[in-house]
């Protein structure tokens, strides 16, 4: 595997942080890792999904949204409409750069930003959610009892995960107007929806509403016991790997 870290752009004027990889034979398709919410691409379990899917063929994007890890911008000023133009950013430097995506994957809230931009990419035949809500308003149960203060203040120092974070006031006013699992109707590609019966951040019935919404082709995968963030190294490596053989069936010929 060659690894090398990048900027690239966004439409705010943002510079991202951003790591390419590319695998050490053939490369079956090149693709886009969107993190969970406050997360960023350097969190272990992100890197353990990004080294298997490269172990696997894939060349993979990986960045953080702007104003978290080690990309511009204040989170507090945030949006999820800013999320998903950071990825319609990192579609068009992987396009500059290796080749047009072929295969989105998305952890949490990441998995809601690929189902929504992924209609506006022509190139992309495949996409893949891991514990991804159905309606990104969802979050809004994990700030219960600061959203007060984010309203009356404009933003509040919130603790998400044991990590301490800025929100702000737009970030959750944003948040209702979106719904991911429509927008994965209007989508023509497959899509892989894994999720744990046993996620207590975001419950199995989000699984269930993004797929009933979704057009085949479309699969889902039990994660079985695992956590929501797949702290257990075993089930990020299951989740890469399964995604891995799965996108094949629907990417062009390398």
């Amino acid at each position: 595997m060659t690894a090398t870290t990048c900027t690239f752009p966004n439409d705010r004027g943002h510079d991202l942080a951003a790591r390419l990889e590319l695998p050490d034979g053939e490369t079956v398709g090149a693709a886009i890792f969107a993190h969970c919410f406050t997360c960023s691409k350097d969190l272990r379990v992100e890197r353990q999904l990004i080294q298997a899917l490269t172990d696997e063929g894939f060349a993979v994007l990986s960045f953080d949204f702007a104003g978290l890890g080690r990309s511009e911008g204040d989170f507090a000023r945030s949006t999820f409409t800013a999320n998903v133009g950071d990825l319609r950013a990192a579609a068009a430097h992987l396009t500059e750069t290796v080749a047009p995506p072929t295969l989105l994957v998305g952890h949490s809230l990441g998995g809601a930003a690929v189902l929504s931009v992924a209609p506006d990419l022509p190139s992309v035949r495949a996409v893949a959610t891991i514990g991804a809500p159905a309606d990104p308003a969802h979050v809004m149960h994990l700030l219960e009892g600061d959203l007060d203060a984010i309203q009356r203040d404009g933003s509040a120092v919130v603790t998400i995960g044991g990590r301490q974070i800025t929100v702000g006031r737009d970030f959750v006013d944003d948040l209702t107007r979106h719904e991911p699992a429509a927008r994965s109707a209007q989508f023509r590609g497959a899509t892989l929806i894994m999720h744990s019966p046993v996620d207590e951040l975001v419950g199995i019935d989000n699984a269930e509403r993004i797929y009933d919404a979704t057009r085949h082709p479309k699969s889902f995968v039990s994660l079985d016991d695992a956590d929501h963030l797949l702290t257990d190294a075993a089930d990020a490596t299951y989740a890469a790997t399964v995604i891995a053989a799965w996108a094949g069936r629907y990417l062009p010929t390398p």
